[in-house]
């Protein structure tokens, strides 16, 4: 039987709600449920929640972008307000829960207007003037000198990522608020506005205490160095995108061997070829390679013969941000790099933090554009926590310039 009216446009299993109570309404109650759950963490008292998602990993923060990201909110009305507080912390990188709070505040206080028998649209006219009228007022509110802040001043810096900070880890800015700033002034370009927020890593490492935390001008990854070459100062580097293994002298395909000469002959042919590769790479004067896919045991141990400390990062992200520190070019396969394509490390060196070894990629004097906060904290939760503390304040610096 085919239905009438908007029956017969829709699919079975719609839902039509039409008119104050049943649609307007509903959707300010959906609004009003998402803000009173973020509202009681907002601020440097607000609570902690303990969220568990769909992966059952658990979360326990007061920062709302991730409580209301990992909710999976499914109601249209409130998905609007999600979509709102990710745009927020996109673009700021704070104040996501204020502006679901505050949304939440507006809903309710319309829900009361609209029982008095007011249309929404005239209540959408009248919060659109107290739009405008709340634009005049803020210009009078900026403080007077906080235009011309210098961002290079570690005092000021502080002063102002303070309270953004407070809001993640209250009672924690003080020991916080430095680490943060010394990770921003060493990596501001001549030009501020450039600033980039990807610049500041975090290096997350269980055990020890906030206290413990500091901040390395480079790069800090989370694995050993490959060889026995633990330690080099002063270093020329290699980057290969494409890895460091056999694979690299290209003898794929088949092969027919009569005798057992034969097969001795195209071992050491293939044995020679690799060594040729190495030998070529530590003539260039590079004395670190950096892998960004396997390094075969063949390679390693001609790496071994020639001093080469090797790395490896999987992370395409993490090489990208290597070459940055160190200012290499990745090249896609095992070859002779030029002088222009090799980068340089004033020391890469394999430490023990915790329990845990890292490599630390320092780079003090050159054109280093990145730098590492090393985070240390009892379990993994308050690291996360830390971590969003941290980029709190990373927004805050970037939005004074």
């Amino acid at each position: 039987m085919v239905g009438y009216g908007i029956q017969s446009m829709l699919k079975d299993g719609h839902k039509h709600l039409s008119g104050l109570d049943e649609a307007v309404l509903k959707n300010i109650g959906a609004g009003r449920e998402l803000s009173a759950i973020t509202r009681t963490s907002l601020g440097p008292n607000g609570m902690n929640k303990m969220v568990i998602n769909h992966l059952d990993k658990l979360f326990i923060t007061n920062d709302a972008a991730t409580i209301v990201n990992e909710l999976e909110v499914q109601h249209p009305a409130a998905k609007l307000l999600v979509l709102a507080a990710r745009a927020q912390q996109e673009e700021i990188g704070d104040g996501a829960n204020l502006t679901i709070s505050f949304a939440g505040e507006l809903l309710e206080k319309a829900e009361e207007l609209i029982r008095m028998g007011l249309h929404p649209s005239e209540i959408i006219i009248g919060y659109t003037k107290a739009i405008n009228k709340t634009l005049e007022i803020l210009d009078d509110l900026v403080e007077k000198g906080s235009e011309n802040m210098d961002v290079r001043n570690r005092e000021e810096v502080v002063l102002r990522m303070k309270s953004a900070v407070a809001s993640k880890q209250f009672g924690q800015e003080d020991v916080l608020c430095p680490l943060v700033a010394d990770a921003c002034i060493q990596v501001c370009p001549k030009n501020p506005a450039n600033f980039n927020v990807d610049n500041v890593r975090v290096a997350k490492l269980v055990g020890g205490g906030l206290h413990n935390s500091s901040v390395v001008r480079g790069m800090v990854l989370k694995n050993d160095a490959v060889g026995s070459i633990k330690k080099v100062e002063k270093v020329k580097v290699a980057v290969f995108a494409g890895g460091v293994d056999t694979s690299a002298t290209e003898t794929k395909g088949t092969v027919l061997i009569h005798s057992a000469e034969q097969l001795e002959n195209y071992a050491k042919t293939e044995e020679a070829k690799v060594e040729e590769l190495i030998k070529s790479v530590a003539d260039s004067g590079a004395k670190v390679i950096v892998s960004g896919a396997a390094v075969g045991d063949m390679a390693l141990h001609f790496c071994e013969r020639y001093k080469l400390m090797v790395l490896k990062v999987s992370s395409k992200f993490e090489l990208r941000r290597f070459c940055r520190t160190t200012g290499a070019i990745a090249l896609l396969k095992l070859s002779r790099p030029n002088v222009d394509e090799l980068g340089y490390a004033d020391s890469v060196s394999v430490e023990e933090i915790g329990g845990a070894r890292v490599t630390v990629v320092k780079n003090e004097e050159g054109g280093n554009s990145v730098a590492t906060v090393v985070l240390r904290g009892s379990t993994d939760s308050i690291l996360d926590d830390l971590e969003r503390a941290v980029d709190d304040g990373v927004n805050t610096y970037k939005v004074c310039m």
